[in-house]
């Protein structure tokens, strides 16, 4: 990048640097959500819920479809790693 390219948008730089945090945010995210040692750790909560009452049998198997259903998304299509 040149000097002229640079002086002429370095009014955008903050937005770039926004950008770029905003995109590092959405990584971890997506690699948390798919990340199967964090849906078990969901699943043991859950079953530990059940056990003490704080949840109905109905909310237990409906929130524990949904995390079957993302344990074995991550494990038949893993998260792609962070390497740009």
């Amino acid at each position: 990048m040149g000097l002229i390219t640079g002086l002429l948008t370095l009014p955008i730089a903050p937005v770039r640097g926004v950008m770029w945090v905003a995109e590092k945010l959405n990584d971890a995210a997506e690699r948390e959500l798919h990340d199967p040692g964090v849906l078990r750790a969901q699943l043991a909560l859950l079953n530990r819920e059940l056990e003490e009452g704080d949840i109905s049998l109905e909310e237990f198997e409906r929130e524990e479809e949904r995390l079957l259903d993302r344990l074995h998304a991550a494990r038949v299509c893993p998260a792609p790693d962070d390497r740009r």
